[in-house]
């Protein structure tokens, strides 16, 4: 089993189109140890030919032009994908919107939880996704789902999702009501399990959590990878950086540090390799020159980039 982080970044990518805080001006300057990053993506393959994208980001035309194996080869038909089909952890416009960008009626699965699939349905503009082309199918949660295209051919990839600390997708909320807490442990945000081609191998796709419970830990419990919610180094970041006013917290994400941060929380729970992704544009980590970078890499986890490969 192949996975590729084919984006690492938070919503917005890095550097984030407008943003001018120091990191993005030092990853448009080339800065070394600086390096720009797509929005949040995975692909994994069983087969090295067919692949499962989980979640569909705004960058996924540049992701599939960085990606040869995400490219039609030469011998294939004139209109072909090797995408097979897409995941979606949920409903937020960085994991759905690169959905439109695959809308030539070339076939592909969808998976999703009720919630995701309803905020879909409720949007007519994915229509141009015609389900008699691309299929939809509602992700049960705590059972495992063997992925199939749209065809129902079997990918040889399969997960089991479940629900994690989250909240709705920002264009959910209701802007009549702005502090309110938009938090939700329903099935709005789910954590994937991608076993691996060994029984005892398996890796965790979490790219947004909000707090780690101890379900969570007991799930992690001897995972063979963990890629992690790393949004925000600590919670108040966009704040003091200048460039929002809203907390890691109030956007439903765990800080990194801090006692009860991701690196705490899980700190002694058994988990061979913790890989950090969805880092927005402000985590100081970006910097692999920075105090930073090295206290997560002291801790054991490893910063994500675009094209990073992990085999199960």
């Amino acid at each position: 089993m192949r996975v590729k982080i084919i984006g690492s970044a938070a919503g917005g990518g890095f550097p984030q189109w407008n943003c001018n805080y120091r990191l993005s001006r030092a990853a448009r300057a080339g800065s070394a140890g600086v390096r720009p990053r797509t929005q949040s993506s995975l692909a994994a393959s069983a087969d090295g030919r067919g692949w499962v994208l989980f979640n569909a980001s705004p960058d996924i035309r540049q992701q599939i032009a960085e990606t040869p194996e995400l490219q039609p080869q030469p011998d294939d038909a004139l209109r072909s994908t090797p995408i097979r089909a897409v995941v979606l952890t949920n409903a937020d416009v960085d994991h759905v919107a690169g959905l439109l960008s695959l809308r030539e009626r070339q076939p592909f699965a969808i998976y999703a939880t009720e919630q995701v699939l309803s905020a879909l349905r409720a949007n007519s503009i994915f229509n141009v996704l015609d389900p008699s082309i691309v299929p939809r199918h509602r992700l049960m949660e705590n059972q495992e789902t063997s992925i199939q295209d749209a065809e129902g051919n079997e990918t040889g990839v399969r997960i089991e999702t479940f629900a994690v600390p989250g909240k709705i997708a920002l264009y959910l909320e209701d802007t009549s009501r702005p502090n309110d807490n938009f938090g939700s442990d329903s099935g709005d945000t789910i954590a994937v399990r991608l076993a691996g081609s060994r029984p005892e191998s398996s890796a965790f796709y979490i790219p947004g959590c909000a707090r780690v419970d101890p379900d969570l830990r007991q799930r992690l419990s001897g995972a063979s990878c963990l890629l992690f919610d790393g949004t925000v180094y600590t919670d108040d970041e966009m704040v003091t950086a200048g460039v929002g006013t809203k907390t890691g917290a109030r956007m439903g994400h765990l800080a990194m540090s801090g006692e009860n941060g991701s690196i705490a929380r899980l700190a002694d729970v058994p988990i061979s390799r913790r890989i950090f992704v969805h880092i927005n544009n402000t985590n100081p980590v970006l910097d692999e020159n920075s105090h930073e970078h090295a206290a997560v890499r002291s801790a054991g986890w490893e910063v994500g980039y675009d094209g990073m490969e992990i085999e199960l």
